[in-house]
């Protein structure tokens, strides 16, 4: 889902023109903001294309705040402590995500997502245990005497299995009611595709959906089996999109807020097959 943006030329004092993009926002600069007791760095952008105040907490860049070009900064600092829940919360799984990356594995007693909400994970060692993932309760267990490696391939492939299951019981029930058909479904582990559809049918999603709420997944998944009918994204194509996910909007943005935390997770990145 790319979009191409127009640039615009200008001339001055018969010098040759710059190329400028009109949509890309000017960065004003960082500042800083105190927000229940806490000092927060944000940077500051003015877009022509912003049409209200938004903000953006990105893997890498952190807190993002963008205003319309006609937008009076003196009542910035208000809003964003009205808004302080919300920001607070962000910055917090974007600082969580970055404590992972530097970490690189999962350790007895940390957490991990499952279906948008978080497991405990628990190790057990056992001697003479046949290694294997498994969830009790709102614990993901798993049991062996392994190490980081092995560990993470294990997690990782029980990820994928229950993609799969999740996946093909909703594509069955979608192309059932819309009246496609589909050739197979992967699961693959890419780290700039949710999924996709091929011309031959073949659908494929990413295992770290996973980790997302289930109406984010199901959106995915909606999206996809939409293009077994319409292999576009024109107007009938999401409306079809909307008469089975009407809420899709606020799910696209939900994974391009928390996509970099999903990816962020640390597991291993070479494929493997179930």
């Amino acid at each position: 889902m790319k979009t191409n943006l127009p640039c615009a030329f200008w001339r001055f004092a018969g010098r040759v023109p710059a190329k400028r993009s009109p949509s890309r926002p000017d960065i004003l600069g960082e500042r800083t903001v105190t927000l229940d007791g806490q000092l927060v760095s944000y940077t500051l952008k003015r877009s022509s294309r912003a049409r209200c105040v938004r903000f953006e907490v990105r893997e890498g860049t952190g807190l993002a705040v963008v205003v319309p070009r006609s937008y009076r900064l003196r009542g910035l600092n208000d809003l964003l402590k009205e808004k302080q829940r919300w920001i607070l919360h962000h910055l917090a799984g974007h600082f969580r995500a970055t404590q992972l990356l530097a970490a690189g594995e999962v350790r007895s007693g940390d957490t991990v997502p499952y279906l948008g909400r978080d497991l405990g994970f628990v190790k057990c060692p056992a001697d003479g245990c046949a290694p294997g993932v498994g969830l009790v309760q709102n614990q993901l267990v798993i049991r062996g005497a392994l190490d980081r490696q092995r560990m993470d391939l294990l997690l990782e492939q029980w990820y994928r299995s229950q993609a799969l299951q999740f996946t093909r019981r909703r594509v069955d029930e979608l192309v059932h009611r819309l009246g496609v058909q589909y050739g197979r479904i992967t699961i693959r582990g890419q780290r700039t595709r949710w999924g996709s559809c091929s011309h031959r049918g073949a659908l494929s999603f990413n295992w770290r959906l996973m980790m997302a709420p289930e109406p984010v997944i199901d959106y995915v998944i909606i999206h996809e089996v939409a293009h077994l009918r319409e292999m576009n994204h024109t107007a009938r194509f999401w409306k079809l999109v909307a008469e089975e996910c009407p809420g899709w909007r606020e799910h696209r943005q939900w994974l391009n807020e928390h996509g970099g935390w999903l990816n962020a997770r640390p597991l291993p990145q070479q494929p493997l097959r179930i």
